[in-house]
């Protein structure tokens, strides 16, 4: 097995050198080959000084410097695009996630799963933290539509031809989970232990996560334009139930305010009518916005040469656009 640890840094300057040191130690002793891939994202201390320092005494250690900080999920699809090997790796940059668990993660990684989640024996945030984190997990499961979206974590392994189900997803609010799940539902969990943050305090907080599920559910689901259509058709039937209701009153003789029956009517019809219509046009938009997504067609696992060998050096992926995008195949 051949493997990149993909490692999104900032503020990391003081555990850079014995994450990569115990990463060193560990990877051998798994692996055939490995490589460990530093992306600085921006970070405003030297943590760039520090990796770029470690690719240079290090052959198995490269280090990628985005040009501004661009978050944490940029930042690892960076790193995802840029690793080389069969086997990919990814983990935060605090020693909350021990190198001396990724053979347990490469283990569980087994024939019959592409993808394989590290979860904490037990709870390594706070309360409000971790209320944050289920928020957005349910909001994966339920909205975005991500399967095993419970056993979601940032240490995982996964096979690199999934990288290719995610190859035209841009913009500024990407989410690596929900593009590998639209790649695989081989998922897969195993249970890990995690350390303490060795330096500083977590950037993510309360806040951010909620913010970032919302993110999520806006950028990735069309189900709150699905929601206008059906509050419109709701609006609709209470709309016609109070126009049976005023028609009644009228031929009862129980309306006494001239022109009451033709305006509440009016209102009634009109505004049912006008929330259906922008339901309606909220669907177009919603499929509009999912071709936007990236999400592609198809994903292929491998393929083979006239010379019956498989070696896939790019996956191929069908486009959500529908236009041919050609992937590299040598035999």
């Amino acid at each position: 097995m051949h493997v990149s640890v993909v490692i999104p840094c900032y503020r990391s300057a003081k555990t850079l050198p014995d994450l990569t040191a115990r990463l060193n130690a560990v990877l051998p002793t798994a692996t055939e080959s490995y490589e460990v891939v530093l992306v600085v994202d921006g970070s405003p201390d030297d943590t760039w000084e520090v990796a770029r320092g470690l690719a240079v005494l290090n052959e198995n250690v490269r280090a990628i410097r985005l040009a501004r900080n661009y978050g944490q999920s940029n930042a690892l699809i960076a790193g995802i695009r840029a690793a080389k090997h069969e086997v990919i790796v990814t983990m935060d940059d605090d020693l909350q996630h021990p190198p001396e668990e990724v053979p347990k993660l490469l283990a569980a990684l087994t024939d019959d799963l592409d993808l394989v989640y590290g979860l904490a024996k037990e709870e390594e945030h706070g309360v409000g933290r971790s209320l944050a984190s289920r928020i957005v997990k349910r909001g994966l499961s339920g909205v975005v539509g991500v399967n095993n979206a419970n056993v979601l974590s940032a240490f995982r392994a996964f096979r690199s031809f999934l990288v290719g189900g995610f190859d035209q997803v841009n913009g500024p609010h990407v989410s690596v989970d929900v593009a590998l799940s639209w790649a695989t539902t081989r998922v897969g969990a195993t249970t890990v232990h995690m350390d303490e943050r060795a330096v500083g305090r977590s950037n993510y907080t309360f806040g951010t996560l909620v913010k970032h599920a919302l993110n999520l559910v806006m950028g990735y689901s069309t189900k709150p334009l699905r929601l206008v259509t059906i509050f419109g058709g709701l609006v609709g039937v209470a709309g016609f139930a109070l126009f049976v209701r005023v028609l009644w009153l009228y031929f009862d003789q129980e309306t006494t305010v001239a022109g009451f029956t033709t305006v509440a009517a009016m209102v009634a019809v009109f505004s049912a009518a006008q929330m259906i219509a922008i339901g309606v046009l909220g669907e177009y938009i919603g499929r509009i916005h999912t071709h936007g997504m990236g999400r592609p067609t198809y994903v292929v696992r491998e393929a083979v040469s006239g010379s019956g060998r498989a070696n896939v050096v790019r996956p191929a992926v069908a486009p959500a656009n529908g236009l041919t995008d050609p992937a590299v195949f040598h035999g």
